[in-house]
This record gives C-alpha cells, structure tokens and sequence, in this order.
C-alpha cells in the first residue's frame, strides 16, 4: 500500500508542476537581469556618461574663454553648441563598447555561458538579447548624456558665434544621432565579444576598429583617403550626428545605413560563430 500511494503522490505532483518554456520575453527578462546584477555595469555606463557630459562642458568651457580672450583656438574657430557639447563621445564610446564586450565576453572567462545555454539550447536568442538589452541601454545613457551636455553647454556659449538652441535646424537630429550611435556601438561590443570570446581581444579590435584605423588610414595617399575614409566605422557613425557635411563625408542618413552594414557584420560572424562552436 506504501508503494502505491507513493506512486500516486508522485503522478500527482508531476501532474500539477508548471511547465517553464524558454520564450523571447524571458530571455530578454534574464540577460535584463545579470547586465544590472553587475557592479561593472554601473560604474562603466557611469564613467561613459561622465565622459560625454564632462568633455563636452570642458569643450565648452574653453570655447567661451578663448572667445573673451581673443586667442581662439583654430581647433575651436569653427566651432557650434553641438560639436562642443559632443566633444567626449568619443570617449564615451570606448566606456561603453568596452561595457558591452564585458557582457558577452565576460561569461565565456567565467564559464557561466554554460549555464545560459543549458538553459537556452538553441543559443542565438541569448545573443540577440544581449545584443538588444545592452544596445537599448547604451542608447539611453548616450541620448541623456548628450542632451544633458548639450542643454548645460549652450548655456556657456551664449552670446557667442557658437550659440544654438534645440529649436535651431539640425541640431535635434545631431543629438538623437548621437545617442544613436553610441547604443550600435555597444552593440558591436556585445558582438565582439561573442565573436571572440575574450575580453582582451574583442576590446582590443574595438579600439582598432574606432581610433587606429583610421590614423593609419590617414596615411595613404589623399585619393584613397578619400575613397576609403568616410566608410570605416567611425567616421560613417561621426556623419550621424554631425552638423553639416562636405563632400568628404557621408550624409546623415548614409552613415548610418554603412555604420547598420558594420553592426550587422559584427553580429553574424558572432552568430554564425555561436551556431558552429559546441561552447
């Protein structure tokens, strides 16, 4: 009689215990969760703010003394509230690609993909989760800090030749295009990673890719410059948010279709690299 109604217990218990689906929703809901469980995160996307709001005031800052001293920088001659107000996004994009290597990159040196993937087998959904978690909130942080940048530096440069408002043509576009640029850039970070599946190498060609390519490039003859230079990575992503263009540069809506082609690039070779490897 034991046997039996233990038996029973057990098909009762099976019979009542949910059953858990790994969906989109829930894997979204996970990678949401471990990105802010990390003490890295905070302080990354807090020095990549820092970065863009600091520089830009800094920018400005000198922009307004060096007009009440007469000794303008030729740096600075043709200077706007914008350009000086996005002055640190270059820098703020080495915090956040960086932050996003960390979050793919990161669990291959803890081992802790292993878990993920036991808990989601088919694995590319786990790659655009993170890719799109991560991406949304370097967005944010990159559209705040340029806003907030933006809103405080005007206000130095009032009554300058660099002075501007939102209302001025160009300059809402610049901003958003901005924060535009730095959520792709945390997703080529979070790709990377996956991709090399080291922390080290996936920061190291991210710095490659945005800062030294293009000095070497520089160095090529003025007629491959100009061939060449305005589709790397980082001068097509200068061209979303620059104010005005010459033509040398890429327009607004170009930079971004060519900056989308290296994002998606970044993310299949990570994807097909994900469905190949057993790990």
């Amino acid at each position: 009689m034991s046997a039996l109604t233990a038996t029973a217990e057990e098909r009762r218990d099976t019979s009542v215990r949910p059953a858990y689906r790994v969906t989109g929703r829930r894997v979204l809901s996970s990678e949401w969760a471990k990105l802010w469980s990390l003490r890295s995160t905070w302080i990354t996307l807090g020095l990549g703010l820092l970065f863009l709001v600091a520089f830009g005031l800094i920018s400005a800052s000198r922009y307004e003394s060096g007009i009440n001293s007469g000794h303008m920088d030729r740096d600075f001659a043709d200077a706007t509230a914008v350009s000086l107000s996005l002055f640190g996004t270059n820098f703020a994009q080495l915090a956040l690609g960086v932050l996003g290597v960390l979050v793919t990159a990161g669990e291959y040196s803890t081992g802790m993909i292993r878990s993920t993937f036991a808990a989601v087998p088919r694995r590319l959904p786990v790659l655009w989760s993170k890719a799109a978690v991560f991406g949304l909130v370097a967005l944010a942080v990159g559209t705040l800090g340029g806003f907030v940048a933006f809103l405080i530096g005007s206000g130095i440069v009032s009554g300058t030749p660099a002075a501007m408002s939102l209302s001025h043509a160009g300059v809402l576009r610049s901003l958003l295009g901005a924060g535009l640029y730095l959520g792709l850039v945390g997703v080529i970070g979070t790709a990377l990673g996956a991709l090399l599946r080291s922390v080290a190498g996936g920061i190291s060609v991210l710095v490659a890719a945005l800062m030294l390519i293009p000095g070497l490039i520089s160095l090529l003859p003025s007629s491959w410059q100009d061939d060449i230079s305005p589709y790397l990575p980082s001068n097509a992503g200068e061209a979303m948010f620059a104010l005005t263009h010459d033509s040398t540069t890429l327009s607004p809506g170009a930079g971004l279709l060519v900056f989308l082609c290296w994002t998606s690039l970044a993310l299949g070779g990570a994807a097909y690299r994900l469905v190949r490897s057993d790990v």
